[in-house]
């Protein structure tokens, strides 16, 4: 997937920022929180089907971008949803590896969300094939 150019960048994105930036969730999008093991499953799940995902190579974290409010309620183990109220470090643009925090599946002006109910039964599956003690992140 390429990155998209500086031009396409969303509102909330700031194209011409190099520094990891702190957005607030609940307004363009809803974020969640997923441990590396289990995120590592789901996105090999969802395939071309997932929308962007930024991965925090240090903390072994991955994040997904649903549209706001689709996640509430979710109760899932090891996985934490980030909605109003929460704010998500955001990678610049262009930074699409490591190390540290980027774009594990870069966003596109097109599509960044990712479809709520296809990454909960991604996390779902994910969770019954992954051991307990791979669920819950590394702690900071």
């Amino acid at each position: 997937m390429s990155a998209m150019t500086v031009s396409r960048a969303p509102r909330w994105m700031c194209s011409y920022s190099r520094e990891v930036r702190t957005v607030p969730a609940g307004r363009w999008w809803t974020a969640v929180r997923v441990p590396g093991a289990l995120g590592a499953l789901a996105l090999r799940s969802l395939g071309d089907g997932t929308g962007a995902v930024i991965e925090d190579g240090y903390g072994g974290i991955m994040y997904w971008l649903v549209p706001p409010g689709d996640a509430a309620g979710w109760l899932l183990p090891g996985v934490q949803v980030l909605d109003r109220g929460s704010h998500v470090a955001v990678p610049p643009l262009r930074r699409t590896s490591g190390p540290g925090l980027y774009w594990r599946v870069p966003l596109s002006h097109e599509s960044y969300w990712t479809d709520a109910e296809r990454l909960r039964a991604a996390l779902t599956e994910a969770i019954v094939t992954t051991p307990r003690n791979n669920r819950t992140p590394r702690p900071a």
